[in-house]
C-alpha cells in the first residue's frame, strides 16, 4: 500500500464518518474529530465517562497525520502514518467492525431509461495476505467474481472506485438472481487463491529457515557441553520457532455484493 493510497484512504475514511477535514494537503491531512470517532479512536474513556455525568460540553480532539515527512511542512506536528502504523490498522478494524458487508448498485447512464436495465451480482472480498517469519510483508487484494459466469477479476476495489454506484436499486433496473451462490463464491476464492500462494515464489521463507537453522546451530553450540538441557534451552528453541517459522495468513478485510450493468 502506497503513501498516496494511505492519504486517499484516510480522507475516504473521516469523510464517510462524518469528520469536518479541515486541512488536506501534500504530505499531511487536519481533520476534526466527531465524538464518535473521539470515542472510537483517541483512548479517553474517563473524559467521556465525566463528561456525560456531569453534562458538560463534549471538546472532541483535532488530530494531525502525515503520509509524507518529506512533503509536510516543517511546523506539521503530528503522527506519522505508513502501512504498519498502528493508528492505520486501528482505522482497518473500525473499517472492518462497521462495514463487514454491503449491497451497492450501479447507477447506469441516463440514457438507458428507454429499457429496463438488469444488474448482474458480483462478490467482492478485500483481502490482506500476511507472510510472516521474522519480517512480515503485508499485501492488499480486492477480487470481485461475476455470481452469474463464474468470472474474477483482481483489483475489483479500483473498478467500482470509478463507478457511481448507490445503496438503492436504480430507476428502471432489476436485479439478475445469482446462479453461483454466494458461499460457494467464496469457496472459489479461497480456492483460487491457494492455488496462487501454492504456485507463488517462496524464497522468503526458505531464507527465513536459513536463518533459523543458524541461530539454532548457535543455541545448540551454547548448551553443547550439558548433557542434559535444561528448561531454558526449550524455551529459547521455541522462540526461534516463533521468530522464524514462515507463515502465511489470509484475513478477509470487508466484502460486499454489487449489482452492476456491465465490467469489462
Amino acid at each position: 500500500m502506497q503513501q498516496s493510497e494511505i492519504h486517499d484512504y484516510l480522507e475516504t475514511f473521516f469523510t464517510e464518518n462524518d469528520c469536518q477535514i479541515e486541512k488536506n494537503e501534500s504530505g499531511y491531512i487536519t481533520v476534526q474529530l466527531t465524538i464518535d470517532m473521539d470515542k472510537a479512536l483517541m483512548n479517553r474513556p474517563f473524559y467521556w465517562t465525566y463528561l456525560e455525568k456531569t453534562g458538560g460540553t463534549p471538546n472532541p480532539m483535532k488530530i494531525h497525520l502525515i503520509t509524507d515527512p518529506k512533503q509536510a511542512p516543517e511546523d506539521v506536528k503530528g503522527e506519522v502514518i505508513h502501512f504498519g502504523a498502528p493508528r492505520l490498522h486501528q482505522l482497518f478494524a473500525i473499517t472492518k467492525q462497521r462495514a463487514g458487508f454491503i449491497r451497492l448498485y450501479e447507477n447506469p447512464a441516463k440514457g438507458n431509461i428507454d429499457r429496463q436495465i438488469p444488474l448482474h451480482p458480483w462478490l467482492m472480498l478485500n483481502i490482506k495476505i500476511s507472510y510472516e517469519c521474522d519480517r512480515k510483508k503485508d499485501i492488499l487484494r480486492s477480487l470481485g467474481l461475476n455470481l452469474i459466469n463464474g468470472v474474477m477479476i483482481d483489483h475489483f476495489f479500483d473498478k467500482m472506485d470509478q463507478t457511481d454506484l448507490q445503496p438503492k436499486i436504480p430507476d428502471y433496473c432489476f436485479t439478475v438472481s445469482p446462479i453461483i451462490k454466494p458461499e460457494s463464491g467464496l469457496k472459489r476464492m479461497e480456492t483460487y487463491l491457494e492455488k496462487e500462494l501454492h504456485s507463488s515464489d517462496h524464497t522468503w521463507a526458505e531464507e527465513a529457515k536459513l536463518r533459523w537453522a543458524q541461530d539454532l546451530d548457535l543455541l545448540d553450540h551454547f548448551y553443547e557441553d550439558q548433557e542434559e538441557k535444561p528448561e531454558t534451552y526449550e524455551v529459547e528453541k521455541k522462540a526461534l520457532q516463533d521468530q522464524y517459522e514462515p507463515i502465511i495468513k489470509v484475513e478477509i478485510i470487508n466484502g460486499g455484493i454489487f449489482y452492476l450493468n456491465a465490467l469489462s
